[in-house]
C-alpha cells in the first residue's frame, strides 16, 4: 500500500481544517443583524425622544424580545416592544429627564438565535410629562370649534331644518309595475279559463250528436 507524502497530508489536513471553519461559520453568519438605530449611537438630540428603535437586516420574532432605555437609574421604557417588518420599536414614557440613555436591546433572529446589543444617546432637555401644556398654548384658552359660539357673543337663531322628505317616487313606481302586473296575469288567467270553458262546450256538443237521447 502506497502512503501518502508529508506535504500532500498537510495540504488536506488545511482543505479539511478550512471546511470545518466554513462550515460552522455559516449558521452564524445567518443571524440577523442591527443595521442602524434611532437615534443613532452617540447622538445628541434636542429633547427625550417618545420612543427608540432598532433597525434589523431581517424581520426579528416578537418572541422573547425586549428593550431597556435607562437613564438616572431607571428604566423608561413603556410597554413592550412593537416589531413591524424589521424594525423594533419601544416607547418611552413622558417625564424622562435630560442626560445620557443606554439602550439595552434583545431580539431573536429570524433563524430562532437570540442576538443582542447596546448604544447610547444624549437628550439636551427633558421630555414632556403628563398635563404639561405645550409652548403657546393657554390651558385656559378654548377655540371655538364649528357650532360653538364664542365667548361673549350670542350665537343667531339658526334656521329651522327641512322636516319634509323627498316623495319616495321609487316606492310608487314599483306599486303601479306590480298592479299592472296582477292585472295582466289576472287577464291572461281568464282568457285560458274561458277558452277551456269553450272546448268543454264543444266537446259536450259533439257527445250529444253521436249519442242523442
Amino acid at each position: 500500500m502506497r502512503t501518502i507524502r508529508p506535504p500532500l497530508a498537510a495540504v488536506l489536513a488545511v482543505l479539511a481544517f478550512a471546511a470545518a471553519v466554513l462550515f460552522s461559520a455559516a449558521p452564524a453568519s445567518a443571524h440577523d443583524l442591527a443595521e442602524s438605530t434611532a437615534p443613532a449611537n452617540g447622538a445628541t438630540v434636542a429633547v427625550v425622544p417618545a420612543s427608540v428603535s432598532v433597525t434589523f437586516s431581517n424581520k426579528p420574532l416578537a418572541i422573547g424580545s425586549g428593550i431597556t432605555v435607562n437613564a438616572g437609574g431607571e428604566n423608561w421604557a413603556d410597554g413592550a416592544v412593537e416589531i413591524v417588518d424589521n424594525v423594533a420599536t419601544q416607547k418611552l414614557r413622558p417625564g424622562a429627564p435630560a442626560g445620557a440613555f443606554t439602550v439595552v436591546w434583545r431580539v431573536v433572529s429570524a433563524d430562532s438565535h437570540p442576538i443582542e446589543g447596546t448604544f447610547s444617546f444624549t437628550a439636551t432637555a427633558a421630555g414632556t410629562t403628563p398635563g404639561t401644556a405645550t409652548a403657546g398654548s393657554s390651558p385656559s384658552a378654548m377655540v371655538p370649534s364649528a357650532g360653538t359660539a364664542a365667548p361673549g357673543s350670542t350665537p343667531a337663531p339658526g334656521s329651522t331644518p327641512d322636516a319634509s322628505e323627498p316623495f319616495p317616487w321609487s316606492i310608487v313606481g314599483f306599486a303601479v309595475v306590480a298592479a299592472g302586473l296582477l292585472v295582466f296575469l289576472g287577464v291572461t288567467a281568464r282568457r285560458k279559463l274561458g277558452r277551456g270553458g269553450e272546448g268543454a262546450d264543444e266537446t259536450g256538443d259533439a257527445t250529444d250528436e253521436i249519442h242523442p237521447n
